[in-house]
């Protein structure tokens, strides 16, 4: 809405009709010259406010350059890759069936995605492709990633190769990441660990790969290492070499899940203190394989085929708290229990146990310090419950924590 003020408003004096004609002619050129100081109108839109937070963008008035001084403005460096969308220092190259990484990619850029391949120190988003080959020439710095999905943000020195068709990593591939700290390379087609991995790397997850072989040299020099996912590959026993994870002087955490592997392998690291190895093929656990394990607090075995847990096995893990124990084909409750000082959870449900003593979980003197069991499962065994002593869980925090169940034959 524009209000117009009358011009007797503006200039009273026009309204006294004694005012001489030299006062009208004066008022009426102050008026004109206020006019024509005017600033002309400028639409503001979004991107104007926008412009207002740039740096130099209030430093005193724009320029206007006439037309025919003007020239064409031609980007310097590197251009957006092509089919890619490229914003700010985001570069998305998501589901485009790529088979190599796009060149000419801006150097300022950060790197940001969703959940799989991306390269680190320039920002890409490779999400979903179908590379086969990871060339020589990553880039030297890895800067920073941003995970969404994962509700993760700002996960410094880490690459993500995830959900590819990798077959084949360059020798020198990884030779710039010298500070590199998380590597990724899950659900892909390698065939082997690579041999030229990062030393300062601290995590490394290579599940649901073809990998077969563990060999001697696989983590050599490797001693950053704290965590290692290798589930879900074609490994088996006599794939797995004795000291192959000899060096790893600070792991504490591997996971070797469904697999083929028929024992615990040797010569796990002293530094663990959690093993998971569910889903795999083990018919027995013996305590020569778990031996050193002093700091191990849980020890997953679930979907199994154990039939004998060897007594004096749990004695190699004096400080373990949880023992998974569950889908296997027990049937008895592993020796050693009562005299565990710090073990709180044990799952053994669906396995073949028919009977349960006075003494299988607690000690029978009150005086002995042992913790208070909070999680024992034995539901889905050929166990009459109801045969089952109240006095056997004596030892147990409360009588919630204890799940007894019918038996349903298969």
């Amino acid at each position: 809405m524009i209000s117009i003020t009358p011009f007797s408003n503006l200039c009273p004096v026009f309204s006294n009709l004694q005012v001489s004609n030299s006062m009208r002619l004066a008022c009426l050129t102050l008026l004109l010259v206020s006019v024509c100081w005017a600033l002309p109108f400028r639409q503001s839109g979004f991107l104007d406010f926008m412009m207002e937070d740039e740096p130099n963008s209030g430093d005193g008035p724009s320029v206007v350059v006439p037309k025919e001084d003007a020239r064409p403005e031609f980007p310097v460096g590197p251009v957006c890759p092509f089919r890619c969308q490229c914003h700010l220092r985001v570069v998305q190259c998501s589901d485009l069936g790529m088979k190599n990484v796009p060149e000419e990619i801006p150097s300022d850029t950060h790197l940001h995605f969703a959940n799989n391949v991306s390269y680190c120190g320039k920002q890409q988003d490779l999400l979903n492709q179908e590379q086969k080959e990871i060339p020589s020439n990553i880039p030297k710095s890895v800067q920073e990633l941003r995970i969404h999905e994962n509700q993760i943000s700002k996960i410094k020195k880490a690459l993500i190769l995830v959900n590819n068709k990798i077959t084949i990593i360059h020798a020198k591939a990884f030779t710039p990441l010298v500070n590199l700290q998380r590597l990724y390379l899950s659900k892909n087609m390698l065939k082997e660990i690579p041999s030229n991995i990062p030393k300062s790397v601290q995590e490394l997850r290579i599940h649901e790969n073809q990998i077969s072989k563990i060999k001697k040299v696989s983590f050599t020099g490797m001693v950053n290492v704290i965590v290692m996912e290798l589930g879900s590959n074609p490994l088996t026993s006599s794939g797995v070499d004795a000291d192959a994870f000899k060096d790893l002087k600070r792991v504490s955490y591997i996971r070797i899940a469904d697999t083929n592997i028929t024992s615990i392998p040797k010569g796990l690291p002293t530094s663990l203190s959690e093993l998971h190895l569910d889903g795999n093929k083990i018919t027995k656990v013996t305590a020569d394989s778990l031996k050193g394990l002093k700091h191990l607090a849980k020890l997953g075995l679930s979907n199994n085929e154990i039939s004998v847990v060897e007594n004096g096995t749990l004695v190699m893990m004096p400080h373990l708290r949880e023992l998974h124990l569950d889908h296997n084909a027990l049937t008895s409750i592993p020796a050693g229990l009562p005299d565990h000082k710090y073990i709180q959870v044990i799952y053994l449900h669906a396995n073949k146990i028919a009977s349960v003593g006075t003494e299988d979980f607690c000690p029978p003197s009150f005086n002995t310090k042992k913790a208070m069991y909070s999680g024992i499962s034995l539901f889905s065994n050929p166990v009459l419950y109801w045969e089952i002593q109240p006095i056997t869980f004596r030892c147990v925090f409360d009588r919630s924590a204890v799940q007894l169940g019918n038996y349903r034959k298969k």
